[in-house]
């Protein structure tokens, strides 16, 4: 009978997990919260974190500021997500909140609106429904899925569906 290898977690040195980051944030933007979770999944000493960290800040390999605003434009621009939904996301990566506060101001509201509507709009092609109240709550839910305002997503789904004939 076969057993299943197990394979040994991988440790790295400090000097290992500051040359491995230095590398990855090169290629892509990283946050200061990814960083974190690799050096823990590397198992580099908790100690030692912090100074990595701080040496990748003071290279500007790590900006957490210029992580969110590329997040954000990608997020809006490839999966129009809304404002909640950014919000949540970027949180999860460890983003301060005032960070988050500043780079979600710094959004065009008129733009979002037009995202929204475009989303709704193609997703309403693909919906299957008996009634136009089933129409409408399925892309309210839609629309709340993505992380937009309840009012927007009521907006953008009622000139929807004034435009249809039934």
């Amino acid at each position: 009978m076969l057993s299943k290898s197990v394979k040994p977690k991988r440790t790295k040195s400090p000097e290992q997990a500051l040359s491995a980051l230095m590398r990855l944030a090169a290629r892509s933007e990283k946050s200061s919260g990814d960083a974190l979770r690799l050096m823990q999944s590397w198992g580099v000493e908790p100690s030692a974190r912090q100074g990595i960290l701080q040496k990748l800040i003071d290279n500007k390999f790590i900006d957490d500021h210029r992580y969110a605003e590329a997040f954000v434009r990608d997020k809006m621009r490839f999966s129009g997500w809304g404002a909640f939904k950014l919000r949540a996301a970027l949180r999860n990566k460890g983003i301060s909140a005032d960070i988050i506060e500043e780079v979600l101001h710094s959004l065009n509201s008129s733009d979002m609106v037009d995202r929204l509507h475009e989303r709704l709009e193609r997703k309403m092609h693909t919906i299957k429904y008996t009634s136009r109240y089933e129409l409408k709550t399925k892309l309210m839910r839609y629309g709340a899925s993505l992380g937009y305002e309840f009012e927007s997503v009521a907006d953008v789904v009622d000139a929807l569906i004034s435009n249809i004939k039934e």
